[in-house]
């Protein structure tokens, strides 16, 4: 699914915030990306979708090597990866129903279709209620909750989340980990960067853990023991 050998990346004519990143991915792991602020974890999200080209080392994303890829074929990549944004970046133009759908109309469904998942996802994360509703006048709870359905309304190949539970309460939390795992059980792969320990430790998932620019392999929290196929405890 995902390979880097011995990536490093700058912004401009600056030291390297990335350096010798080797890592791979599986297709249908499940990964937390770990981490001080400042230790990376953002910069390494925008290799892996596709918003920043490493300054050396090689990345292979679903076959493809997106060093030397072209421009034109990074778009059809690009549509197989859900990414959760910290800062959401929802259409503020469209209401929460037409946010969800998007990446749907993108993909060409029909409309009776997008419409019906669209409502049932938005009923999974409690927003049902709020679907004619525009992004401005949502609380930061329920941009969030949407910029996750969203995310995963299509099914990615690959899931990328910047602190997904960040701001919600802990049984919504509790539901959004609920989703991803499920996802994750029909064959996507996932990383979720948090700072939250209670959320890797319940969780029975590898730790990608990032200091100071460098990549700490293979370690896996010592969280409560769960069934390996839900890899989810009970709240």
């Amino acid at each position: 699914m995902v390979r880097f050998e011995n990536v490093g990346m700058r912004y401009g004519m600056g030291g390297e915030v990335l350096k010798d990143i080797s890592l791979t991915l599986e297709p249908g792991s499940f990964h937390f990306l770990t981490g001080p602020s400042g230790a990376g974890k953002s910069s390494l999200l925008k290799l892996l979708y596709l918003a920043h080209r490493p300054s050396r080392g090689l990345i292979t994303l679903f076959g493809k090597d997106i060093v030397t890829a072209r421009r034109e074929e990074l778009p059809a990549l690009r549509r197989r990866i859900g990414v959760v944004f910290q800062d959401f970046r929802l259409f503020d133009h469209m209401t929460a129903l037409e946010n969800i759908a998007m990446p749907l109309r993108i993909a060409g469904d029909k409309e009776p279709a997008i419409l019906k998942k669209s409502r049932e996802l938005l009923d999974w994360v409690g927003l049902s209620d709020r679907m004619n509703a525009r992004p401005p006048t949502l609380s930061g709870g329920e941009k969030q909750r949407l910029a996750i359905a969203r995310a995963v309304i299509a099914r990615p190949d690959l899931l990328l989340a910047d602190e997904p539970t960040g701001n919600v309460d802990a049984d919504m939390a509790r539901r959004l980990m609920h989703l991803f795992v499920e996802l994750n059980k029909i064959g996507t792969t996932m990383v979720i960067a948090t700072h939250d320990r209670v959320l890797v430790d319940a969780v029975r998932a590898p730790e990608l853990r990032l200091r100071r620019g460098e990549l700490e392999l293979g370690r896996t929290p010592g969280g409560i023991p769960v069934d390996p196929l839900t890899r989810m405890t009970a709240p």
